[in-house]
């Protein structure tokens, strides 16, 4: 391979993540270019300037990948020129069920199940549909439930970049006084 400049490595990410159109991971990128950590960071630091806050482009870390996607900004423009229709909104549900996979993945649905007290089938069916939640494994347990965590289209969509990024949340204890828990 021929060893490149800061400014040809940065262009050859670009070219790989616009063709790839999905999060391509961070140590994949650096096998196809042949970069050094140093000098790959340095790359996405120079992509990171080009695609700033005026750009109809952004550069986004998802979980150890990075993707190109269009701005917030040009969000409506774009859905205008290629017809794509507006998706629905999350219901209180939905929501309520991502919170409780997000803050406690991998779990089962029965867990979900029993933190909000009612049956959840449809709404995780849902969310699986929707990919913003995927099963990851089977509990070792009599049945072998499916095990359930959010998915990297779920870091896109809430502008994460891990669930470490999660806000803290509140823990009551006994006397009704409120703690907040980092995930």
């Amino acid at each position: 391979m021929i060893p490149m400049n800061i400014k040809e490595l940065a262009s050859a990410v670009e070219a790989i993540l616009f063709a790839a159109g999905y999060p391509v991971e961070v140590i994949k990128l650096m096998e196809a270019t042949g970069a050094e950590r140093d000098d790959f960071e340095d790359a996405i630091g120079l992509l990171n300037q080009k695609y700033d806050a005026e750009s109809g482009v952004r550069l986004v870390f998802l979980d150890g990948k990075y993707q190109l996607c269009t701005s917030e900004k040009q969000l409506d423009i774009v859905r205008e020129a290629l017809g794509i229709r507006r998706g629905g909104n999350l219901s209180r549900a939905s929501l309520e069920v991502l919170a409780v996979i997000a803050y406690n993945q991998p779990t089962t649905r029965s867990f979900i199940e029993q933190v909000r007290g009612v049956d959840c089938t449809y709404t995780v069916s849902s969310l699986c549909e929707k990919g913003l939640i995927e099963v990851c494994g089977h509990l070792d347990a009599p049945g072998r439930p499916s095990l359930y965590k959010t998915s990297s289209d779920f870091l896109r969509v809430f502008g994460l970049s891990s669930v470490h990024d999660l806000p803290p949340f509140e823990v009551f204890d006994e006397d009704g006084q409120v703690t907040l828990k980092p995930l």
